[in-house]
């Protein structure tokens, strides 16, 4: 009997052992995923021929995919992990938010994606498609309007269409940065990853709008450069 306590004992320390480990690798994912999304930011906004100022300046919510990578062949085989941040408010006119884990799936994404990981950025511009990502999930062009976003120092060129969606969508690749169709892929809040990252169940509408939590040690340098880059809202709607 006592052998068999023993062996029940062990068995025990050994199994929360694995769930400890298994806990701190998936830490170790959000940190490093919103640590690459910082990178991968930084980079793109220090190209000339990146996200025109103007567009970043009167966005809501970035969302970074760093390394989205095709897992399989056509359409499905692909995924994109990543972080949302939004302007705090009500009219979206203040700091950037805490990040929130936010998932990029399906549709047109393996089209876009060669042998190579891709980075994807996009702006979400008014408060209707905030709302959209906000929701269980989101499916780009239906559910929310969007189209390739125009880069370069202004966004003079940008054609009605562009200006008129809800979300702008753009990608790099090689070390080459263009706008990007994304219509009908989907977006959603990554459960799991939000859990991991705060500790207990969040959603993104909790952790970016309500600000249920502080932004944590991890999302610093990517609230820093948000707030850096783009300090002021300068939408017709933030500023009326």
């Amino acid at each position: 009997m006592k052998r068999t306590a023993l062996s029940m004992s062990l068995a025990c320390l050994l199994a929360a052992g694995a769930q400890g480990s298994r806990a701190a690798q998936d830490d170790d994912k959000e940190v490093d995923r919103l640590k690459n999304a910082a990178v991968v930011l930084d980079e793109i906004f220090g190209m000339p021929d990146g996200i025109p100022k103007e567009l970043l300046d009167r966005a809501e919510c970035v969302i970074v995919f760093p390394s989205v990578k095709k897992l399989a062949v056509g359409i499905g085989g692909s995924y994109g992990r990543g972080a949302i941040a939004c302007r705090g408010g009500a009219r979206f006119d203040g700091p950037w938010s805490a990040p929130a884990m936010f998932a990029l799936e399906g549709g047109s994404i393996g089209f876009q994606l060669g042998g190579q990981a891709t980075d994807f950025v996009l702006l979400v511009m008014n408060q209707r498609g905030a709302e959209s990502v906000m929701g269980s999930k989101v499916k780009l062009g239906a559910d929310a309007s969007a189209a390739a976003g125009p880069k370069g120092r202004n966004a003079g060129a940008a054609t009605d269409i562009v200006m008129r969606a809800e979300i702008l969508t753009y990608s790099r690749a090689r070390g080459l940065f263009a706008g990007v169709s994304l219509e009908g892929s989907t977006l959603r809040s990554d459960s799991g990853a939000n859990r991991n990252l705060y500790g207990r169940e969040l959603d993104a509408r909790q952790i970016v709008r309500e600000k249920a939590v502080a932004v944590p040690k991890a999302g610093q340098p990517l609230v820093d450069l948000l707030n850096r880059r783009s300090p002021k809202n300068i939408s017709d709607k933030a500023d009326g």
